[in-house]
């Protein structure tokens, strides 16, 4: 399958995807910040440059595309275009993930990955949910958690008659 945009268009459109301050990622801050929780942003000098870092609790909050980390759920889809291009470029992403958490374990940080899922699309949790979860954890001594979106199946087909 050939890209519909031209060469020209698609660079536009990738040049516009951020990787810091997205829409999931602030999400995330203002419902901590207002849980009263305090945090440093994108820190350089740790594994990964975690989203938020909470040194007061030795915990890291990495919020993770979907797509760009090649989560199992509905925002998932690897493009037709340029599949093999996609399949290696998530592949990176999800073992750069796996190094990172390992270096950051290591070094005795916690790490919490919420994932876009759980904040849009037909499975997104509550956000008062997701601040509980996220503050309880924080809370806690627990090494590791995750939050993401209720798992749905994709339909297939046609619709089925509602009654």
């Amino acid at each position: 399958m050939t890209d519909v945009l031209t060469p020209e268009s698609r660079s536009l459109c990738m040049s516009r995807i951020r990787g810091t301050n997205t829409k999931p990622e602030l999400q995330i801050r203002k419902l901590l910040f207002a849980e009263g929780f305090r945090y440093k942003l994108n820190d350089a000098s740790l594994p990964g440059k975690p989203d938020l870092v909470f040194p007061k609790y030795k915990a890291v909050i990495f919020v993770h595309g979907c797509f760009w980390h090649g989560h199992g759920c509905r925002l998932f889809k690897v493009p037709e275009t340029n599949r093999e291009f996609w399949v290696t470029k998530i592949a990176n992403n999800r073992a750069n993930d796996s190094r990172c958490r390992k270096a950051l374990q290591r070094c005795g940080w916690r790490i919490l990955t919420i994932w876009e899922c759980a904040l849009r699309g037909p499975g997104r949790l509550d956000p008062a949910k997701i601040a509980s979860a996220a503050s309880d954890w924080l809370l806690s001594a627990r090494r590791s958690a995750t939050i993401g979106g209720v798992r749905t199946q994709r339909r297939r087909g046609t619709r089925a008659a509602r009654s």
